[in-house]
Order: structure tokens, then sequence, then C-alpha cells
């Protein structure tokens, strides 16, 4: 078998796959599946300085090639994910690597998760901060499409935190590379893209959206060409690590954005339909290596022929 091995800056995974955020709860909803210590990290749904109930329902409907989400970043508040049994405490038992998705409304907001997640940052691998948040103080204005906002959330972590930090990154700006960079100069270890893209669809029976929300985040198949593209751009920018997501249904998907330059990877659509597919992922890339005699992921990241 090859070596799946993946250095993530000072962070080391035993294998490149990860959950994407949002899609796998806190771990502990599908241990029946597999053992969550499988998985290269397990990173958790949204966490604030306080207790969300996200949106109105329904909150998800399938489309051609995804799915459309408006879940609202429910999530128990940091306090109840640090002492709650279901959450911190339970994956602490697991053996699970975990990384920790963050979010606010201000800068503030993030630098007071980052400071309660260092209290317990020999259980934290790392702390991922989604920047795809209105900033309330700029009218909704997403943090991750301006970069000198997006900038501040990053720096305002840094400054609390010796976790290292992973910024997760928003399709939904015209340069990708700007956004990237921004977030190395912030103090950001790594990166990770994409994010879901904003998108609607209506019932044609009620004429009514199918999202109570109306809009929400389109992923699944539909977006991998989106993100194979922002990946290879954003990993020709920077010198941090990127975690490439966006649709990774298999293990070749999964190649796909190794090869355009990301070093990890996060299923999270397919565990909707398949619970075992983070598992199947990390088999198939492990298959993939085999049937080629390629003794070391490490040796197809980044690795795309480009010209003749």
């Amino acid at each position: 078998m090859a070596d799946l091995t993946v250095k993530l800056g000072t962070l080391t995974l035993k294998n490149p796959v990860m959950t994407a955020s949002g899609t796998f709860g806190y771990g502990a909803e599908y241990e029946d599946f597999f053992p969550v210590s499988a998985l290269g990290a397990l990173v958790v749904k949204g966490i604030a300085p306080w207790a969300s109930h996200g949106n109105a329902t329904p909150r998800i409907a399938e489309v051609k090639g995804g799915m459309l989400n408006a879940i609202g970043l429910q999530g128990p508040g940091v306090e109840a994910f640090l002492t709650g049994e279901h959450y911190l405490p339970h994956l602490k038992q697991t053996g699970a690597t975990v990384i920790v998705n963050i979010w606010g409304k201000s800068p503030a907001d993030y630098a007071l998760v980052a400071e309660r997640l260092e209290t317990e940052r020999e259980a934290i691998a790392a702390i991922e901060i989604n920047v795809s948040c209105p900033n309330v103080k700029e009218g909704g204005l997403s943090f991750g499409t301006d970069p000198k906002s997006m900038a501040s959330v990053v720096s305002a972590v840094r400054a609390k935190t010796t976790i290292p930090i992973i910024t997760k990154l928003s399709p939904n700006v015209s340069r990708i590379a700007d956004f990237a960079i921004a977030a190395q100069d912030a103090g950001s270890d790594m990166i990770s893209l994409i994010n879901t893209i904003p998108a609607m669809a209506i019932d044609v029976n009620t004429w009514r959206p199918k999202l109570a929300n109306i809009t929400g985040g389109l992923s699944g198949p539909a977006v991998k060409p989106v993100a194979i593209k922002l990946v290879y751009e954003a990993a020709k920018a920077v010198s941090i690590p990127v975690i490439g997501m966006g649709g990774i249904m298999s293990g070749l998907d999964a190649v796909e954005f190794l090869l355009a330059g990301a070093s990890a990877v996060a299923a999270g659509t397919a565990t909707f339909g398949n619970p075992r597919a983070p598992l199947e992922v990390i088999e198939g890339i492990n298959r993939y290596l085999d049937e080629r005699g390629i003794k070391s992921v490490q040796e197809i990241i980044g690795q795309v022929k480009i010209g003749k």
C-alpha cells in the first residue's frame, strides 16, 4: 500500500482526506458507519461565540448535479462545544484529528472563539475560519469578498491562538489568488477552498423557492470543475498548503484536486447519500496510487502537466 501521509505545515495527517464543515456534524453522527479516527481529519460544524438555531426549514434541496443548503450555521456555541458531552469531550475519546470551523459577525467574534479554543490546543489540530459570513459593520458584505476585511479576521484570530489556522475561501471573487495571498500575509498557515456557490431553485408545481431562505449554497459534483480551477490558481499563488473541496464523490475526484495542487481534500455533499463516502475516497486514492506503482501520495501533489 502507498504511503498516504501528508504534511500541512506543522500538521501531519495519516491520509489527505477530511470532512467538509457542516456535512459531518460533530463526528458522533457517523460513528455507526466507520471509526472517525480513520479520517485524515474531522472538521466539525461551525462554532460561533453564541448558540445558533439556523434558518427556517426547508433548508436542503436536491438539484441536478448537487444540493442546495441554507442551514444557517446552526451550532451549540463555543462554550457548549468545549464542555458538552456530545462535542469536544467525546471527540477526544475517538482518537480523531479534530479541526474546528469558526464563524462570527465581526473580527472580535472570531477572536473570542479562537481564544477559547486555545485552552484546548492539545485536542484541536487546527482552526478553520469561515470568512463567508456577513460582516455586520460593513452592511452585511461577506468577509470573504474583500481582501482587507478577510485579512482583519485572520489577523484577529492569529493574535489569539497558537493553533494552526486554515482560512476557508469563498469562490465568489474575481481573483482567488488575491485572497489566497491576503490570507497568507495575515498569518494563515493554510487555505481551504471552495465554499458553496450562491444559487436558487424553484418548485414549478407550487411556484415557490425550494428553500425557505429563498437562496442557498450549491455544492456537489456540479461545482467540481470550478473548485479545481480555483484550487489550481490558489496553489500557484501561495507557499502555504491548500486544502481542496467541492464535489468530491470518489477517490478519482480527490486525485484531481491533488494534481491541481491541493495537499489535502475534504468530502462533504457525498456523505448525504453515502455516509461511508470519506472512507471510500481514502480507499480510492490508495487504489489509484497502487495501480500505478506510486509509493507516496506526496508524489502527485501539484503534478498536473501544463503545456507540451
